[in-house]
């Protein structure tokens, strides 16, 4: 973390000093059971809980200021050491775009000056940030944020955590409405964006899909014109961005555009159901061999979307590739595939779930399930606003139409799957409602035989990505333990 000291946190934050200027916090943190020695609190307030509420926790656990919108007393009637702001959260912002100013300073006269990536997209931004991650780190020290810190609070705690030191820095940019993007951009200023698909997610909340369009778009828009937008030429409203930035423009291709200059050709997946493509950048004369170690061909725009990314970040061809062909998934719930001793197969990729990924993991459960039962437990896409009750029942219309063995529909969000799938000719036991997670379980306890092949998806707070674990470590598995504690 770059030091500040207190009296500089105030000034940046236009807040009021109520400490010693000199107190210099170590690291900054917004759960007080995070708190270590050293550490700055944000206490801001949340849907369910106060963070002022917690600034002597917070205190009991080493920190040694707070960031308060209220002055807040200890025990004793003293004040905590603070600085005192009108929005904690928008002052969390104001010092990492310090932050990051500072550290461009400090590297400017050096050949590696730091270079900022942010990406955005209604899907797979966890994914190409871990990928691209992966490629820049063995050529410069790399910060990347934690899971999916994306949003107003995630992006600053990810800069809170570079230094002087750090070469790339790689920000994971979310939005649940306009301008929201235009606010990450503008506080970490990048020096190549990345836009991977425009999709349905949260359309509910944007108000629809042209909506999601116009806010992704805000991550071109505010790149310089010495910076690099990469940009998903699949997708006709992402290609159509092109006309929104006056950076330069590398455009990538899963599909064969033509206008794409990063190209994955020859493209398979193998029996594992990794997709391998020999990869195509510009100016390099020979392609890439890249066999990825994710799951499913819907990747390939993800590895893409890294390799374009690091190819503008100056990373030669053969080491973008080396990089690819050697990571597997880095985050959680991602297409997270489980070997049970028993013979049963599951995957995991219950993360979150839109129209677009939901169809790509039936797709590739499907093909993975070539002469086994496979099963699909699935759960609701939220955010979807009025257009949920139609993805639902065609997604329900996909399930039987894959010829998937069996459908868990579970939680009555996500009962026009259900209703879709007997309609679409599946009933009987081929196709099961359950109203809880937990009537799920034991269902798939009783009925999962060796050999079985099963998908758990849903977005997020639906939950089902518990059950998925639940299932791929069942307590009576004596190596549940161990394995547990490893994907944990």
């Amino acid at each position: 973390m770059i030091a500040f000291t207190a009296a500089e946190i105030a000034d940046i934050t236009k807040g009021r000093l109520d400490a010693e200027p000199g107190i210099t916090p170590l690291s900054v943190v917004t759960d007080s059971r995070e708190a270590t020695p050293g550490s700055l609190y944000v206490a801001k307030p949340g849907e369910y809980a106060d963070g002022h509420d917690f600034v002597g926790a917070a205190f009991a656990g080493g920190a040694t200021l707070a960031l308060v919108e209220r002055p807040t007393a200890a025990p004793d009637g003293s004040i905590y050491p603070s600085v005192v702001v009108p929005d904690a959260v928008l002052a969390m912002g104001a010092l990492a775009a310090e932050t990051v100013r500072r550290i461009r300073a400090a590297r400017a006269e050096a050949d590696d000056r730091l270079t900022v990536i942010g990406i955005t997209g209604s899907a797979g931004k966890t994914t190409t940030k871990d990928l691209l991650a992966g490629i820049l780190a063995v050529h410069g020290n790399t910060v990347a944020p934690r899971g999916s810190y994306n949003g107003e609070i995630g992006v600053p705690l990810t800069v809170f955590t570079a230094g002087t030191d750090t070469r790339y820095l790689v920000i994971e940019m979310g939005a649940t409405g306009i301008g929201h993007i235009n606010y990450l951009v503008d506080m970490v200023k990048p020096d190549i964006g990345v836009v991977l698909g425009v999709g349905t997610a949260h359309a509910g909340e944007f108000g629809g899909v042209d909506n999601i369009a116009r806010a992704k778009g805000e991550m071109v828009e505010g790149l310089a014109a010495s910076g690099t937008a990469v940009l998903n030429l699949d997708d006709d409203r992402v290609a159509a961005m092109h006309a929104r930035t006056s950076a330069s423009v590398v455009g990538f291709s899963a599909e064969g555009r033509p206008d794409a200059t990063v190209q994955a050709l020859n493209t398979d997946t193998n029996t594992d159901g990794h997709p391998e493509f020999d990869l195509i950048l510009p100016g390099e004369a020979t392609s890439h061999r890249v066999t990825s170690r994710l799951i499913g061909a819907h990747h390939v725009g993800n590895l893409l979307a890294a390799a374009s990314a690091a190819w503008a970040a100056g990373i030669p061809g053969a080491d973008i590739a080396a990089a690819l062909s050697s990571q597997a998934a880095a985050s959680r719930w991602r297409m997270e595939r489980t070997e049970r001793a028993d013979g049963v197969t599951v995957i995991n990729d219950a993360y979150n779930a839109n129209p677009e990924s939901m169809r790509a993991a039936l797709r590739t459960l499907a093909d993975l399930g070539q002469g086994r039962r496979t099963w699909a437990v699935l759960g609701a896409m939220l955010e979807l606003g009025e257009d949920s009750i139609r993805e639902h029942t065609a997604v329900g219309t996909q399930v039987v139409r894959l010829n998937i063995s069996r459908l868990v529909v579970v939680g009555r969000e996500a009962r026009a799957l259900y209703v879709s799938a007997v309609q679409e000719g599946s009933w009987g036991d081929e196709c099961i409602f359950a109203e809880t997670a937990e009537e799920a379980y034991e269902l798939l306890s009783a009925e999962l035989e060796p050999g079985d092949l099963v998908l758990f998806k849903s977005s997020n707070s639906v939950g089902l990505r518990h059950l998925g674990d639940r299932i791929a470590l069942p307590p009576h598995t004596p190596q549940a333990a161990d394995e547990r504690s490893t994907l944990l």
